[in-house]
């Protein structure tokens, strides 16, 4: 039992003891560095139904635990706040149990319940990953650990882009000017050739407008009238027709794609356990829309056309089918989300997307909802905000856009100038250092990304996020090597459990931080918030520091305090390791 479900029974007996009151939930909040105590009980909110004066009712329930419970030693009152003070034994206690744990902190799911199911990445086959992608992959991902660690069984799936007008676009620009190449013959990632591609019918497709203008053509009829727009158009006509060769194109230039999207993956270091695909998914929810017509969900115009009315909602109205019978987005995203649920043993679903479509998720969720569909209510839109570097924002057609792979590569090459700088590999092998550059590089830039609340913008500075002090992802890999390093010295065996009469101060400290990891995954994946995790982190790491800095661990001429004082460094190292294994994030042996 957690230190705040003791103290919560404790308290609720001593209110129903003094006060004849039945309460059991209260405010606590740890106790302000510049007074005594481990954990404070907010007595204000108590006054709701005590009436008194809130220190005489706090001396009264500090008093009762003093003299009731074998885990509060000492107590005082600041105003309103009931400091309460816990024995060294109690932190003893709790830290032989996460001593035995070699698992601490991750839970193991029911084998009875149903999965969540976490979507992320969802990339277009017409261009590689960008700047964008990666910290949707790197959210998505760590989200998905995190619930598992809370004990929940996770599918991990993407739905890939893989159909529509800006694929045929890529296509069209190849037969017209790829003379044959491919990434065998030129030595290119697959996604990167038909990304090439993609940006090479803009350029023509420019050029064809302005020459419409020139010819007397309105910009708008200009754009409609280009040839190379209407090859486009007819090509995906015939896509959708089945035509022989154009799919035979389709299935080969995607396949390219895939290759390299999976060597993107790797290197980010993420996976999937599904892959759903655009083409298998974009006529689903057509059959839906006559099933909400019947229920008066939806209703149709003259034009025939289907849609929906949330006014009343506070929303807009929304078509979900053309007057043609063709679906839009909204009808492929109802199919595809039921479609799940009849797929898989799931009763929930979160999809990371960016917060430009949150207004898209609001009307998806409460479309389903209204169709009668209970998991409605389990749906989660992880909203994020976008990615910024220095040098602004990006623009995927017209060939600037921030290359996922080429920032990995510059993080990996960042991390290299700043670790030879400071000297910090000195007398490693070459095979050494450029797997540390890995480590510290893609560790800089995944904690940098984590580390800020998911709703907010990030402005990513590559340098600034290889620092090796402060709250970096290279600060808290330095310290967990620096802990290995004690650990190799440690030769005497420190595996027994020691139980000392009195704890320093700081030994208390770290085991008071270490107890609440648990907890933080559990409030990390309700949140659906990895920064919640990398913040734990580093408070730890904070602490450990200064425990390090102040407390003698293998200089300890006490045999006990050093034995113990390896076993709490030891499990600093061990949650490091976990916390940041939620996040994706490798951590080195030796640096």
């Amino acid at each position: 039992m957690s230190l705040q479900n003791k103290l919560q029974q404790a308290v609720s007996a001593a209110i129903l003891n003094h006060y004849q009151l039945s309460l059991n939930d209260f405010e606590f909040q740890d106790t302000r560095p510049d007074f005594e105590g481990d954990i404070t009980l907010v007595v204000f909110p108590l006054l709701r139904h005590i009436k008194g004066n809130p220190m005489q009712i706090g001396e009264t329930i500090g008093t009762y635990l003093k003299e009731n419970t074998d885990f509060v030693s000492d107590f005082n009152v600041v105003k309103g706040f009931l400091n309460i003070v816990i024995t060294d034994a109690f932190y003893s206690a709790i830290f032989h149990k996460m001593l035995a744990d070699d698992n601490f902190g991750i839970s193991n799911p029911n084998p009875d319940d149903k999965a969540v199911m976490v979507e992320y990445s969802s990339p277009n086959t017409n261009k590689p990953l960008h700047l964008g992608h990666v910290r949707n992959n790197l959210l998505g991902y760590s989200v998905a650990k995190i619930i598992e660690a809370s004990g929940k069984k996770v599918i991990k799936t993407q739905i890939i882009n893989d159909r529509g007008i800006h694929i045929c676009k890529s296509m069209l620009a190849w037969q017209k000017f790829g003379n044959g190449e491919t990434p065998t013959s030129t030595g290119l990632k697959g996604d990167k050739l038909v990304g090439n591609y993609y940006v090479k019918f803009d350029q023509e497709y420019k050029k064809q407008i302005a020459q419409g203008i020139s010819d007397g053509l309105s910009e708008d009829d200009a754009k409609k009238q280009a040839p190379l727009l209407i090859e486009a158009q007819n090509m995906l006509k015939k896509w959708e027709a089945g035509d022989a060769q154009v799919v035979s194109l389709w299935k080969t230039m995607n396949q390219w794609v895939y290759d390299g999207f999976e060597i993107s993956y790797k290197t980010l270091g993420v996976d999937f356990d599904i892959n759903y695909y655009e083409s298998n998914t974009y006529l689903l929810g057509k059959d839906v829309v006559q099933k909400g017509l019947d229920q008066g969900v939806f209703y149709k115009k003259e034009d025939g056309s289907v849609w929906i009315d949330l006014t009343e909602e506070g929303l807009d109205e929304k078509i979900v089918l053309r007057a043609d019978g063709t679906a839009v987005y909204m009808t492929q995203d109802i199919g595809t989300a039921i479609q799940r649920f009849k797929d898989y043993d799931i009763n929930s679903l979160v999809y990371t997307v960016g917060n430009e479509q949150d207004y898209h998720f609001k009307v998806l969720f409460l479309i389903l909802k209204k169709l009668g569909y209970d998991w409605a209510d389990k749906l989660y839109h992880l909203s994020y905000g976008m990615v910024d570097l220095p040098s602004g924002k990006m623009k995927s057609r017209e060939g600037t856009v921030v290359d996922a792979d080429e920032l990995v590569a510059e993080m990996v090459q960042t991390a290299k100038d700043i670790s030879e700088e400071l000297g910090k590999l000195e007398g490693y092998s070459t095979e050494e250092k450029e797997e540390l550059y890995k480590i510290i590089g893609l560790g800089a830039l995944k904690y940098f990304i984590l580390k800020v609340d998911p709703k907010k913008r990030i402005l990513f500075d590559p340098a600034a996020s290889i620092d090796f002090n402060g709250n970096t992802g290279p600060f808290i890999q330095y310290t967990y090597a620096r802990i290995q390093s004690i650990l190799r010295k440690a030769t005497f065996d420190y595996s027994q459990p020691v139980t000392l009469d009195a704890l320093n101060s700081k030994t208390k400290d770290l085991i008071k931080q270490l107890q609440g990891f648990t907890e933080t995954i559990a409030l990390a994946a309700a949140n659906h918030s990895p920064a919640l995790i990398a913040n734990y982190t580093y408070d730890l790491v904070k602490r450990y520091n200064t425990f390090y800095q102040t407390v003698p661990i293998l200089g300890n001429e006490n045999d006990e305090e050093k034995a113990l004082h390896v076993q709490v460094s030891q499990k600093v190292a061990q949650v490091i390791k976990t916390a940041f294994g939620l996040l994706g994030i490798n951590v080195p042996e030796r640096m």
